[in-house]
């Protein structure tokens, strides 16, 4: 890949896009995580104002501090970035006291996980709203496209993704080209909606660079009898997961009503 050739392509494409929209600037949640940090340093390099926010809702300590780390770093870097804090744990709190008690909580864990990505997606539509700024996605191409692991109208709801055509390895490259610090660059990829330390690969059973395969030899029409033993375990993780959330990464579906029954 030509980084520093891509680069700059992302960053004139959202300088573009913002000019266009006539939109003042960028705004994202900052989670200590690499997608985050990458995606916060791209919209820096446009020029336009870029807000970080982070929103923690009973958050690692570790993830805090990363998220930190990186906010500071690039207030340093780039004159136009700001940063807010919005502690929205009393918020999710105070929702869970006011939604009926469920008699079937099999999903209950997953439902809640999925309010806090939405809780911060509220969040961010409010300074977007405030400031006249685009929300910028920090989805990558495995999760957006491949697996669908993100919440819809969650860390899905955005106004665009910069981001969303490159593998997660490849997201790793433009990073460290970028000087994001060391300690997100280490860090093991989490969601952090659980509110504690469980990985992204904990909870998909394949890390990303299984999931990069996976989705390569879907695109050459492999099945999974083409592998050995672990290599048919992640084809059958990633086709599962493909296959289950279609309803994330396709286009909302429009029930369109044939013109003779509106006459």
């Amino acid at each position: 890949m030509q980084t520093e050739k891509v680069i700059n392509h992302i960053v004139t494409w959202l300088k573009e896009y913002a000019t266009k929209a006539k939109m003042e600037g960028f705004v994202l949640g900052i989670s200590g995580g690499i997608d985050s940090a990458l995606t916060s340093t791209l919209c820096a390099k446009t020029g336009l104002r870029v807000l970080c926010v982070e929103m923690p809702i009973h958050q690692h300590p570790n993830q805090v501090t990363r998220a930190q780390e990186h906010i500071a770093q690039l207030k340093k870097r780039f004159a136009n970035v700001t940063d807010v804090r919005v502690d929205l744990t009393p918020v999710f709190e105070e929702f869970k006291t006011e939604i009926p008690p469920t008699t079937d909580d099999s999903f209950l864990d997953l439902s809640l996980a999925n309010t806090r990505a939405r809780l911060r997606m509220t969040t961010l539509y409010y300074f977007a709203g405030l400031h006249r700024y685009l929300v910028a996605g920090t989805g990558n191409k495995v999760e957006d496209f491949g697996v669908g692991f993100f919440t819809k109208y969650g860390d899905g709801g955005v106004d665009l993704s910069p981001i969303a055509d490159l593998m997660k390895s490849e997201v790793y490259q433009l990073a460290r080209a970028l000087q994001v610090p060391t300690s997100i660059l280490n860090a093991a990829p989490t969601d952090g909606l659980f509110g504690d330390s469980r990985t992204d690969e904990d909870q998909i059973g394949a890390s990303y660079d299984e999931l990069e395969w996976a989705m390569q030899m879907q695109e050459e029409g492999k099945n999974a009898e083409d592998f050995g033993d672990r290599e048919r375990i992640v084809y059958e993780i990633y086709t599962r997961l493909n296959k289950a959330n279609q309803h994330k990464i396709k286009p909302i579906p429009v029930c369109n009503i044939p013109p003779n029954l509106k006459e």
